[in-house]
C-alpha cells in the first residue's frame, strides 16, 4: 500500500477488495487474528474495539435527542463552522447520495446531513445526530476512529468492526483547537464504494484545515514573548503541529516542508535555496514561493517568519532534532521512542526527502548496530519497516521465530526475484 491511510490502492477491485476483508474480518472475530493484507490502521483499529469490548453486530446509542442535543450543538466550538462547512460539503454530499458528518471529540455525531435517500437509510444503523460513534462504542469507523487516532481516516467496507456499516464507506478527519491544539471532533464524508477514492480522504483533510484556519481567525493572536520555543511535531505525520505560547496550529502540507526546513536552517535560506529545497520543478518561479510565505506568515501570526533570509525568529524545539541528537549520543533506545514515522512521508520536496533519509538511515543502522531484538522488532512490525529487508534479517539472526522466518522469506522472495532476473542486487528497500 502506498499511502496505508487510503483504504484502496489504484485500480484495485472494490468488490474482491470487499471480498477479501469480510475474509478477513470474519477471521479476526473468530480467531483474534488478523490477516494480510489488512492495512496497518485498520488491524490496530479492530484489535482497540476488541479491546474495548465492542461486539460485531452492535448498533449505535443515541445519547443526545431533542432539546438536549439542540443546547449541546449551539454551544459546541464546531458550531461557528458549521456554514463553512456546508458550503464546501453540501452540495457533494447531496448530488453524490453521500451524507456529511460532524462529530465532536467523543465521537457524537452532532450533525448528520446530506441526501435525504441516503440519510433514511444510514438512520437505520443510527448513523444520526446525537448517535455515539466512538470506536470504543462502535468499533472501527471513519469519524470515531479520526478522533481516536488524531489522524485522517478512509474505512471501506468490511474495514468497519460493525457488520451493520459495511457496506457503507467513509472518510474522516479530526478539527483541532488553533489555540490549544485539542480535538474538537472531526468532519466526515459517509456513502458508497466511491469514496474509498483518494480523492476522498484528501477532501475532508482539507475541510478540516479549512475549520481549523476559520476558527483561527477568532482566536487572538500576539507577537511571541522573548524566550517562547517554537515546538515542532513533522515525524510521522503529513502535516506538521506547531506550539507556541499555548496556541496550537496545524499547517497544510507546504507550509509543513517550509517550517521543517527552516527549523533545520536556523541562520535561515534564501529565497533561491528554498525554491531548490521544496519544488522539484525548477520551472517553479520565485513568486510563487513568495505567496506561498505570505500564507504561511499568515498562518503563524505576527513576527514568527522573517525574510532576507527567510528564517524562524524563535528558537524551535523540534521531534526530528530530538531524534538526531540521541542517535549522535548514542541513546538509541531513546531515540527509537521519539521516531514516530518517517517525516512528512507525503512530501516529495527535495530537501525534505534528503532530511527523511537521513534520519530514517541514521536510525536503523544504530538499531542494527544495538543488535536489541525488541527495538529491531518495533521498527520491522511499523508501518515504514515492514518491507525493510535489512532489518528483518538483523531480526531474523536474534530471534529466528517462525513468524519471523516466513516473514523474512516472503520479502526474500519478492524483494531479491525481480533484481536477480535483472542481474541486479538489491540490499532493501528504503524507508519513504
Amino acid at each position: 500500500m502506498t499511502d496505508p491511510w487510503v483504504a484502496l490502492e489504484p485500480g484495485a477491485d472494490p468488490v474482491e477488495q470487499a471480498r477479501i476483508l469480510r475474509r478477513a474480518h470474519e477471521t479476526f472475530t473468530q480467531a483474534g487474528t488478523v490477516p494480510r493484507p489488512v492495512r496497518s490502521v485498520v488491524a490496530d483499529s479492530w484489535r482497540r474495539s476488541a479491546r474495548a469490548g465492542v461486539g460485531p453486530d452492535g448498533t449505535a446509542s443515541v445519547e443526545l435527542t431533542d432539546g438536549d442535543l439542540g443546547a449541546y450543538r449551539a454551544e459546541h466550538p464546531l458550531a461557528r463552522v458549521m456554514p463553512l462547512v456546508r458550503e464546501l460539503m453540501g452540495t457533494f454530499a447531496v448530488d453524490g447520495e453521500h451524507l456529511l458528518a460532524v462529530c465532536d471529540a467523543h465521537g457524537r455525531l452532532l450533525w448528520v446531513e446530506g441526501h435525504p435517500t441516503t440519510r433514511r437509510r444510514a438512520g437505520r444503523m443510527n448513523f444520526v445526530p446525537g448517535a455515539r460513534w466512538a470506536e470504543s462504542a462502535m468499533g472501527t469507523n471513519a469519524p470515531g476512529t479520526a478522533v481516536a487516532v488524531d489522524r485522517p481516516v478512509q474505512v471501506f467496507a468490511a474495514e468497519h468492526f460493525s457488520r451493520p456499516v459495511q457496506p457503507w464507506t467513509c472518510a474522516a478527519a479530526p478539527v483541532h483547537d488553533p489555540r490549544t491544539g485539542r480535538v474538537l471532533g472531526a468532519v466526515d464524508i459517509t456513502g458508497g464504494d466511491g469514496l474509498a477514492h483518494p480523492h476522498s480522504l484528501g477532501f475532508v483533510q482539507a475541510v478540516a484545515r479549512a475549520a481549523e484556519s476559520q476558527l483561527a481567525l477568532l482566536a487572538p493572536r500576539r507577537p511571541p514573548k522573548d524566550g517562547e520555543v517554537l515546538e515542532l511535531s513533522a515525524l510521522g505525520r503529513d502535516e506538521a503541529r506547531l506550539r507556541i505560547g499555548g496556541r496550537g496550529i496545524r499547517l497544510g502540507r507546504r507550509h509543513s516542508e517550509i517550517v521543517v526546513l527552516l527549523a533545520c536552517r536556523p541562520q535561515g535560506l534564501t529565497g533561491d535555496e528554498l525554491l531548490c529545497a521544496l519544488y522539484e520543478d525548477e520551472s517553479v518561479t520565485p513568486v510563487t514561493l513568495r505567496a506561498e510565505l505570505a500564507r504561511l506568515r499568515g498562518v503563524l501570526g505576527p513576527g514568527l517568519l522573517a525574510s532576507r533570509p527567510y528564517r524562524l525568529t524563535v528558537p524551535v524545539e523540534s521531534d526530528v532534532a530530538m531524534v538526531e541528537r540521541r542517535l549522535v549520543a548514542g541513546a538509541v533506545t531513546a531515540a527509537a521512542t521519539a521516531y514516530a514515522g518517517p517525516l512528512l512521508p507525503a512530501s516529495q520536496a527535495p530537501g525534505v526527502v534528503r532530511l527523511r533519509r537521513r534520519i530514517a538511515d541514521g536510525l536503523r543502522s544504530a538499531l542494527i548496530d544495538r543488535g536489541d531484538p525488541d527495538l529491531l522488532a518495533d521498527w520491522a512490525y511499523a508501518p515504514w519497516g515492514e518491507d525493510d529487508l535489512e532489518v528483518w534479517r538483523a531480526l531474523a539472526a536474534l530471534r529466528p521465530t517462525a513468524a519471523v522466518q516466513a516473514r523474512l522469506t516472503a520479502l526474500e522472495t519478492e524483494l531479491t526475484a525481480p533484481a536477480m532476473a535483472q542481474g541486479v542486487g538489491r540490499g532493501s528497500r528504503p524507508v519513504r
